[in-house]
């Protein structure tokens, strides 16, 4: 039985379940973050690994990607794929980036991709880190960023609406926001010396960790990415927070905390259709 949440929206394509944002759903955008279930993987990737690098078989990491993509409605061969290094660097891509990062080369060091165009599918990969996907109706843009903490405390929510806005005319006011299922404030305990980067952040209070002993808190990365967000002028009323944990449910999630590196990968997907 899948977990209850009053903010996503479960869909169960076969034996396949993804989760997508009902504020997006309502445009047409295609938008969703993937689960373990419904895959082709076997062994520590099963079943739905959507991640090269980590030593599936290719081949099968191909047929997750058709399985998903064909549950989304949106093009396999579309998908535009980042390669996360935990920086803040974004990318503006187009139909001639398709298949980068999957049937071609793709990037180096870039944490977040944005486009315009139909068809092009956003594609940034996760087992614990925040997902950051972004949908402007007026502007008719997406963007999905990797919001691990130290692109949290960098300030990539915020980075990224400023490149919306430079790239596509966007209004920060206009855009929508998902933060998707990823580690929550119950399981997100780190030591003095992260803590002390989430302070130096003016957005950064009490309201944002509870404390665990004298030299470790835990952090609610949703809350601190939802007020980075306020802060680039999103309306409050345009973020969705999700209410499900990736620790928190191993058997639905990819979780890094939980199984350490021996793990498939999460993919969170936007496209305009």
């Amino acid at each position: 039985m899948l977990p209850k949440t009053e903010r996503l929206t479960a869909h169960t394509v076969d034996d396949l379940v993804y989760y997508s944002f009902p504020s997006m759903d309502k445009f047409g955008v295609a938008n969703g973050i993937s689960t373990r279930l419904g895959g082709v993987s076997e062994g520590i990737f099963s079943s739905m690994n959507l991640s090269y690098s980590r030593g599936d078989d290719p081949a099968r990491v191909d047929e997750n990607f058709a399985r998903i993509c064909h549950a989304m409605g949106v093009p396999a061969e579309g998908v535009v794929m980042s390669a996360q290094e935990h920086h803040v660097n974004l990318r503006p891509v187009t139909a001639a980036d398709c298949g980068k990062g999957r049937k071609v080369p793709g990037f180096s060091d870039v944490d977040g991709l944005l486009t315009n165009e139909p068809g092009v599918v956003l594609c940034t990969l996760y087992a614990d880190c925040v997902p950051l996907l972004f949908f402007d109706p007026i502007r008719r843009a997406v963007a999905a960023s990797h919001a691990g903490w130290r692109g949290t405390v960098a300030e990539i929510g915020r980075l990224t609406v400023e490149k919306m806005k430079e790239e596509y005319g966007s209004s920060p006011a206009d855009i929508l926001v998902g933060i998707a299922p990823s580690i929550g404030r119950c399981c997100f305990e780190v030591d003095a010396p992260v803590t002390e980067e989430f302070e130096k952040l003016s957005v950064f209070d009490e309201g944002c960790f509870d404390p665990v002993s004298t030299d470790k808190k835990r952090i609610d990365l949703w809350e601190v990415n939802r007020r980075i967000l306020l802060s680039a002028g999103v309306l409050p009323e345009h973020i969705t927070v999700t209410d499900l944990c990736t620790r928190c449910h191993p058997d639905l999630f990819w979780s890094h905390r939980f199984t350490g590196p021996d793990r498939g990968s999460l993919a969170a997907f936007i496209a305009l259709r």
